[in-house]
C-alpha cells in the first residue's frame, strides 16, 4: 500500500511539472519534492569553480528542463553549500539564461551518491 501511495505522488508530481505553462517557467519545478532544512553539518563549497560542482549545476539545469515547458541554459554555479549524509546533499545557486535571453538565478537542491552514481534533483526554484 505504501509503495502505491508513493507511486501516485510521484506520478502526480511529474504530471503537474510537465503540464506547467511556459510563462511559469521562472517560478518553480512543480512542487518541491523535498525541503532541505538548515541544520548543523552544512558547509560552504570552498572551490565553487571546481569542475565537479559546475557539472552538478549543469546537470541540475538539464533535469529541470526535462520537467517543464521551457528551456533555460546553464551559465555557471555562483555559490553553494554541501552536507555529508549517506552521499552528499547540495544547495547550489545557479546563473541561467532563459530562452528569451533574460538571465536569472535559481536555487537547486540535489542529492548525489558518487559510489552508486545516483543523482536526484530535489527542487529547483527561482531566487527572488
Amino acid at each position: 500500500m505504501r509503495t502505491t501511495s508513493i507511486l501516485l505522488v510521484v506520478v502526480a508530481t511529474v504530471m503537474y511539472a510537465t503540464s506547467a505553462s511556459a510563462t511559469r517557467c521562472a517560478d518553480l519545478m512543480g512542487h518541491q519534492l523535498w525541503h532541505t532544512t538548515v541544520e548543523d553539518g552544512w558547509e560552504p563549497i570552498v572551490n565553487i569553480n571546481d569542475d565537479h560542482i559546475q557539472e552538478l549545476g549543469d546537470w541540475a539545469v538539464l533535469e529541470f528542463n526535462k520537467h517543464v515547458n521551457c528551456t533555460v541554459k546553464f551559465n555557471k554555479v555562483l555559490s553553494g553549500r554541501q552536507k555529508h549524509v549517506s552521499g552528499m546533499n547540495y544547495e547550489l545557486i545557479i546563473d541561467v539564461t532563459h530562452f528569451g535571453g533574460e538571465d536569472g538565478n535559481y536555487k537547486a537542491e540535489l542529492y548525489e551518491q558518487e559510489l552508486t552514481k545516483k543523482r536526484q534533483l530535489l527542487s529547483f526554484t527561482k531566487v527572488k
